[in-house]
């Protein structure tokens, strides 16, 4: 009697397990079909949900926070491949107004012609400020007689058909040795920027000099000439100070507190990412350029660039906002 008691109620819980667990399946089964009969909203980042390509080519000086952007990114989003080219700004901005990229780093404004090639491909684009950037003109370390140049003195080195060859040229006292020169090539918007602010005409240079997209070209071919005189974004100059002397111009070093207070004149800029508006409609892509946008304030500033105030890129938040409703 005891065993039949015993086997009964054993049954019972048997029957028990059964039906909870068949209830369990069926509600989580409404569950789910609730949720794909609603609209399916973007992966936010940190999902691990987001999959596909994010495209980026352009200025080798903003390459540095975009790459930065870019490793945490996908560290949060695995399934999100994000390359990033140093192609120039003006090589990036090709590539852009024709649609082959999403996004385009850059050391300046866009240019007319490059509005007017976007428009005749279709291509709508916003543009978001990330940083301040002071270009740094830089010799080597051994170089202890040069510690300032003057704008104009500046001009006289770099215009096209400069009849400086020697450091002497400069000040007599320095040595008479050949100035070894280092810049960006033609299709960096460094190069325009400088050009523009030193030379008084954009794009008009000199061109007996090592030319390079490549800042890190540019970093090594100053630090192994002792003669030797280049220009490029300040963080190159902030991540190589061991291999690097940073000289004034015009009396004012660059530092973080010259270039946010646009007192290291006339070389402090702001830097951008151009975005394709049809791009934007892609999750991975809008959940990118707002991650950049959250995060860009520390990581700029980590690889040595300088970070707007706050409330900068709120605003910036909410025009990003108002394109991806």
């Amino acid at each position: 009697m005891f065993n039949a008691r015993q086997t009964a109620k054993k049954v019972l819980l048997a029957v028990c397990a059964v039906f909870i667990f068949i209830s369990f399946v069926v509600l989580a089964g409404c569950r789910t079909g609730g949720e794909k009969a609603g609209k399916e909203k973007p992966a936010k980042s940190g999902t691990g949900k987001l999959s596909s390509d994010v495209n980026i080519d352009g200025s080798s000086t903003v390459y540095l926070i975009t790459e930065a952007v870019a490793e945490e990114f996908q560290k949060e989003n695995p399934d999100v491949r994000v390359t990033v080219g140093i192609a120039g700004t003006g090589g990036g901005f090709k590539r852009f107004v024709v649609d082959e990229t999403d996004i385009n780093d850059a050391s300046r404004p866009i240019k007319d012609e490059e509005k007017q090639a976007a428009k005749d491909s279709g291509v709508k684009y916003s543009d978001f400020k990330v940083a301040y950037d002071g270009i740094t003109l830089v010799v080597n370390p051994e170089n202890d007689w040069c510690d300032n140049l003057s704008i104009a003195e500046l001009k006289k080195i770099w215009e096209p058909d400069s009849k400086v060859k020697l450091w002497s040229d400069i000040n007599p006292d320095w040595p008479k040795e050949e100035i070894v020169l280092f810049g960006p090539d033609t299709d960096s918007g460094t190069f325009d920027f400088f050009t523009e602010k030193i030379v008084g005409e954009e794009g008009a240079s000199r061109s007996d000099y090592t030319a390079s997209s490549d800042d890190n070209v540019l970093v090594e071919g100053v630090s192994g000439e002792k003669y030797a005189l280049g220009y490029f974004g300040y963080a190159y100059y902030e991540a190589n100070k061991d291999q690097l002397k940073a000289i004034k111009v015009d009396g004012v070093a660059p530092s973080a507190k010259t270039i946010s207070q646009l007192t290291y004149e006339p070389l402090s800029r702001e830097l951008y990412i151009y975005v394709n508006n049809k791009s934007l409609e892609r999750p991975e892509v809008a959940s990118f350029v707002k991650y950049y946008l959250q995060n860009c304030a520390g990581l700029a500033e980590q690889v040595g660039y300088v970070p707007f105030p706050g409330s900068e890129y709120d605003k910036e938040l909410k025009v990003l906002e108002e394109l991806t409703k």
